[in-house]
Protein backbone atom coordinates (compact mmCIF):
# COMPACT_ATOMS: atom_id res chain seq x y z
CA UNK A 1 0.00 0.00 0.00
CA UNK A 2 2.79 2.46 0.97
CA UNK A 3 4.72 1.52 -2.15
CA UNK A 4 1.65 2.33 -4.30
CA UNK A 5 1.18 5.75 -2.65
CA UNK A 6 4.87 6.55 -3.10
CA UNK A 7 4.63 5.58 -6.77
CA UNK A 8 1.55 7.83 -7.30
CA UNK A 9 3.22 10.78 -5.57
CA UNK A 10 6.36 10.31 -7.69
CA UNK A 11 4.32 10.16 -10.92
CA UNK A 12 2.29 13.21 -9.90
CA UNK A 13 5.44 15.23 -9.12
CA UNK A 14 7.04 14.24 -12.43
CA UNK A 15 3.87 15.18 -14.30
CA UNK A 16 3.77 18.60 -12.62
CA UNK A 17 7.48 19.17 -13.19
CA UNK A 18 7.26 18.38 -16.90
CA UNK A 19 4.17 20.44 -17.69
CA UNK A 20 4.63 22.92 -20.55
CA UNK A 21 2.69 26.15 -20.22
CA UNK A 22 2.34 28.78 -22.92
CA UNK A 23 0.46 32.04 -22.46
CA UNK A 24 0.13 34.88 -24.97
CA UNK A 25 -2.33 37.38 -26.37
CA UNK A 26 -4.15 36.20 -29.47
CA UNK A 27 -3.19 37.77 -32.77
CA UNK A 28 -5.32 40.85 -33.41
CA UNK A 29 -8.14 40.57 -35.93
CA UNK A 30 -7.61 44.17 -37.03
CA UNK A 31 -4.82 46.77 -36.85
CA UNK A 32 -5.98 48.16 -33.49
CA UNK A 33 -8.86 48.33 -31.05
CA UNK A 34 -9.48 51.63 -29.30
CA UNK A 35 -11.59 50.57 -26.30
CA UNK A 36 -14.93 52.33 -25.99
CA UNK A 37 -17.79 52.09 -23.52
CA UNK A 38 -20.57 53.19 -25.91
CA UNK A 39 -21.68 49.85 -27.35
CA UNK A 40 -24.10 51.51 -29.82
CA UNK A 41 -21.29 52.89 -32.00
CA UNK A 42 -18.71 50.15 -31.49
CA UNK A 43 -17.47 46.91 -32.99
CA UNK A 44 -16.86 43.88 -30.73
CA UNK A 45 -13.37 42.43 -31.37
CA UNK A 46 -11.21 40.14 -29.19
CA UNK A 47 -13.39 40.67 -26.12
CA UNK A 48 -13.51 44.48 -26.26
CA UNK A 49 -15.88 47.02 -27.72
CA UNK A 50 -13.79 49.02 -30.19
CA UNK A 51 -14.27 52.50 -31.58
CA UNK A 52 -15.16 52.55 -35.28
CA UNK A 53 -11.73 52.67 -37.02
CA UNK A 54 -12.95 55.50 -39.29
CA UNK A 55 -13.47 57.69 -36.19
CA UNK A 56 -10.09 56.93 -34.57
CA UNK A 57 -7.53 59.77 -34.23
CA UNK A 58 -3.93 59.97 -33.00
CA UNK A 59 -5.25 61.28 -29.65
CA UNK A 60 -6.76 57.82 -29.04
CA UNK A 61 -3.19 56.45 -28.68
CA UNK A 62 -1.86 59.36 -26.60
CA UNK A 63 -1.63 59.90 -22.83
CA UNK A 64 -0.03 63.12 -21.49
CA UNK A 65 1.34 64.06 -18.11
CA UNK A 66 3.24 61.13 -16.63
CA UNK A 67 5.90 63.69 -15.66
CA UNK A 68 3.46 65.45 -13.28
CA UNK A 69 3.75 64.07 -9.73
CA UNK A 70 0.51 62.77 -8.26
CA UNK A 71 -0.42 63.12 -4.61
CA UNK A 72 1.15 60.60 -2.24
CA UNK A 73 -0.69 61.95 0.80
CA UNK A 74 -2.37 58.65 1.62
CA UNK A 75 -1.94 55.75 4.06
CA UNK A 76 0.56 53.89 1.89
CA UNK A 77 2.55 56.92 0.73
CA UNK A 78 2.53 56.33 -3.02
CA UNK A 79 0.41 56.72 -6.13
CA UNK A 80 0.12 54.56 -9.25
CA UNK A 81 -0.90 56.13 -12.56
CA UNK A 82 -2.43 53.41 -14.70
CA UNK A 83 -2.19 53.62 -18.47
CA UNK A 84 -3.83 50.61 -20.13
CA UNK A 85 -6.27 49.71 -22.90
CA UNK A 86 -9.22 50.98 -20.87
CA UNK A 87 -7.60 54.29 -19.85
CA UNK A 88 -5.46 55.14 -22.86
CA UNK A 89 -7.77 57.81 -23.90
CA UNK A 90 7.19 57.71 -22.36
CA UNK A 91 9.02 60.47 -23.08
CA UNK A 92 11.54 61.35 -20.32
CA UNK A 93 13.30 64.28 -22.06
CA UNK A 94 13.03 66.10 -25.37
CA UNK A 95 10.45 66.28 -28.11
CA UNK A 96 9.57 63.44 -30.48
CA UNK A 97 7.37 63.17 -33.54
CA UNK A 98 5.91 59.66 -33.45
CA UNK A 99 3.47 57.81 -35.63
CA UNK A 100 2.35 54.66 -37.36
CA UNK A 101 0.69 53.61 -40.60
CA UNK A 102 -2.29 51.25 -40.69
CA UNK A 103 -2.32 48.31 -43.10
CA UNK A 104 -5.47 48.87 -45.12
CA UNK A 105 -6.02 51.64 -45.98
CA UNK A 106 -2.53 53.06 -45.40
CA UNK A 107 -3.59 55.80 -42.97
CA UNK A 108 -0.95 57.79 -41.05
CA UNK A 109 -1.44 58.66 -37.36
CA UNK A 110 1.10 61.12 -35.85
CA UNK A 111 1.56 63.03 -32.61
CA UNK A 112 4.22 65.33 -31.12
CA UNK A 113 5.31 64.04 -27.70
CA UNK A 114 6.89 66.10 -24.94
CA UNK A 115 8.29 65.12 -21.54
CA UNK A 116 5.83 62.87 -19.71
CA UNK A 117 3.77 61.89 -22.76
CA UNK A 118 2.96 58.33 -23.83
CA UNK A 119 1.96 56.98 -27.24
CA UNK A 120 0.88 53.40 -27.95
CA UNK A 121 1.87 51.76 -31.23
CA UNK A 122 -0.49 48.94 -32.27
CA UNK A 123 1.27 45.58 -32.56
CA UNK A 124 2.78 44.73 -35.92
CA UNK A 125 2.30 48.10 -37.63
CA UNK A 126 5.05 50.15 -39.25
CA UNK A 127 5.90 52.95 -36.83
CA UNK A 128 8.52 55.64 -36.27
CA UNK A 129 10.00 58.03 -33.72
CA UNK A 130 11.86 61.16 -34.83
CA UNK A 131 13.62 63.71 -32.60
CA UNK A 132 12.26 67.09 -33.71
CA UNK A 133 13.66 69.06 -30.77
CA UNK A 134 16.87 71.05 -30.41
CA UNK A 135 18.23 68.72 -27.69
CA UNK A 136 18.70 64.98 -27.21
CA UNK A 137 15.55 63.01 -26.48
CA UNK A 138 15.15 60.10 -24.05
CA UNK A 139 12.22 57.71 -24.36
CA UNK A 140 11.27 54.34 -22.91
CA UNK A 141 9.61 51.57 -24.91
CA UNK A 142 7.58 48.67 -23.62
CA UNK A 143 7.40 45.78 -26.05
CA UNK A 144 5.30 42.63 -26.19
CA UNK A 145 8.08 40.13 -26.75
CA UNK A 146 11.12 38.85 -24.91
CA UNK A 147 13.26 39.62 -27.95
CA UNK A 148 11.28 41.77 -30.40
CA UNK A 149 14.20 42.78 -32.63
CA UNK A 150 14.30 45.76 -34.93
CA UNK A 151 13.64 45.79 -38.66
CA UNK A 152 14.50 48.97 -40.54
CA UNK A 153 12.08 48.61 -43.45
CA UNK A 154 14.00 50.51 -46.14
CA UNK A 155 17.22 48.69 -45.27
CA UNK A 156 15.46 45.31 -45.22
CA UNK A 157 13.71 45.81 -48.56
CA UNK A 158 16.34 47.75 -50.52
CA UNK A 159 19.47 46.38 -48.83
CA UNK A 160 18.76 42.66 -48.75
CA UNK A 161 21.51 40.20 -49.63
CA UNK A 162 20.97 38.92 -52.25
CA UNK A 163 18.97 41.89 -53.55
CA UNK A 164 15.28 41.54 -54.29
CA UNK A 165 15.10 41.25 -58.08
CA UNK A 166 11.70 40.99 -59.77
CA UNK A 167 13.39 39.93 -63.04
CA UNK A 168 14.79 36.69 -61.68
CA UNK A 169 12.61 33.62 -62.08
CA UNK A 170 12.67 30.35 -60.19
Amino acid sequence: MIKGVTYLITVALLALASTLVSAYDPSPLQDFCVAINNTNSAVFVNGKFCKDPVLVTADDFFFPGLNIPASTANKIGFNVTLVNVDLLPVVAEGTLLVGFVTSNPNKLFTKVLNKGDVFAFPIGLIHFQFNIGQTNAVAFAGLNSQNPGVITIANAVFGSNPPINPRCSH
